[in-house]
């Protein structure tokens, strides 16, 4: 029995190259005060950046088939934007769209949404609830005479799309154009990706194919490619805490020579390359297909508390300053623990990991 080869931690040259183009373009157009400016509108979606990665860069269809007009790439890609994206708190519909939503219909097959979706002319959008595992139970609406009726809650990205992908009591996914249903904005911690109620009263939909597949298809990739947006979340924390750290002075000495607070930064910095590892190798599990299943279980299982841990102690060192609306530290803090329980919470993976890997509790 051959050996399975090892895992690709490290970028390669043309990953490295594409996140320096995505990070220049984040630090042109998605500085933290523009994000904070956004995130208190009646919109906070950034359209126009989303715009210029989806179609002027082609990252919409980073995993979708050069034949249909994508990159034909793999999901090491979209771990690189993702954890770009991570790092600038973007509010764009990367992770819905060209992750999640796109799973979904490479699993149904349907190719002429995915070629919308390469040519950046549509965001399509699962209309599953955030919070939902892979694996874990779908709510869907009911079909009645060809008709779509009912509601889902806790969408994320909802707001922005053209397509919903619509899970129903038949089994089916169906395609329902956004203009056909009610969305609603509800209330959410995290102001950078807003969650809706989709509502449907006899909505058209067209059947795609069956739910279950194409879901757990879509939310496992989604669960292991946003382990790399908590990378980039908690790498920006840390590297912006050292830097504030460095330069505040206290009894006329940089507060980072303590060594107390030497101590946490170095613990956080193991987490974070604990961190780092185990989300790329989601990600080459991913687009390998290797062990993919413990792979995302493990990443997600480490990435919440860490992501959540590193913008705790953000808070916290950055002192009165870190308290403030004016600074983006708590716009960081609010996402790691939104992504806490998205697609999933850590027990859940913890506990899923222990089936696969046959260490079920006493």
């Amino acid at each position: 029995m051959s050996a399975q080869p090892e895992p690709a931690l490290l970028l390669s040259e043309e990953e490295e190259a594409l996140r320096a183009a995505v990070r220049d373009l984040l630090t042109d157009h998605c500085d933290p005060a523009g994000v904070l400016t956004r995130s208190e509108s009646a919109d906070p979606h950034d359209v126009p950046l989303w715009k210029s990665l989806a179609h002027a860069m082609g990252l919409a269809g980073l995993l979708i088939p050069e034949a249909l007009g994508g990159q034909g790439a793999t999901h090491r890609e979209a771990a690189v934007v993702l954890e770009e994206l991570g790092r600038a708190v973007a509010p764009v519909p990367y992770l819905t769209s060209a992750v999640v939503a796109t799973e979904a219909l490479l699993a149904c097959g349907a190719e002429d949404l995915l070629a919308e979706l390469a040519a950046a002319t549509t965001v399509a959008v699962l209309a599953v609830g955030l919070h939902v595992a892979p694996g874990g139970a779908v709510p869907g609406v009911r079909r009645e005479n060809g008709e779509l009726h009912g509601e889902l809650t806790g969408v994320a990205d909802a707001t922005v799309a053209d397509v919903l992908l619509v899970p129903a009591d038949d089994g089916g996914l169906y395609a329902v154009r956004a203009a056909d249903a009610t969305v609603t904005r509800q209330t959410s911690l995290d102001l950078t990706r807003p969650v809706a109620r989709v509502s449907l009263d006899g909505a058209p939909g067209r059947r795609l194919g069956d739910t279950e597949p194409a879901v757990r298809r879509a939310l496992r990739a989604g669960a292991g490619l946003l382990a790399s947006e908590q990378l980039g979340l908690a790498d920006w924390l840390l590297t912006e805490t050292v830097r504030y750290l460095a330069e505040r002075k206290q009894f006329n000495r940089p507060v980072g020579g303590f060594q107390a607070l030497k101590h946490r930064l170095a613990r956080l910095w193991l987490e974070v390359a604990g961190l780092r590892a185990a989300a790329r190798n989601a990600a080459d599990a991913l687009a390998t297909g290797a062990d993919t299943d413990v792979a995302v279980a493990v990443a997600q299982a480490h990435a919440a508390r860490v992501a959540v841990h590193a913008a705790e102690e953000a808070l916290q060192l950055h002192g009165g300053i870190g308290m403030t609306w004016e600074h983006p530290v708590h716009l960081y803090l609010k996402r790691a623990k939104a992504d806490s329980i998205a697609y999933g919470t850590a027990g859940a993976h913890r506990e899923a990991l222990a089936e696969l890997v046959d260490l079920r509790a006493p």
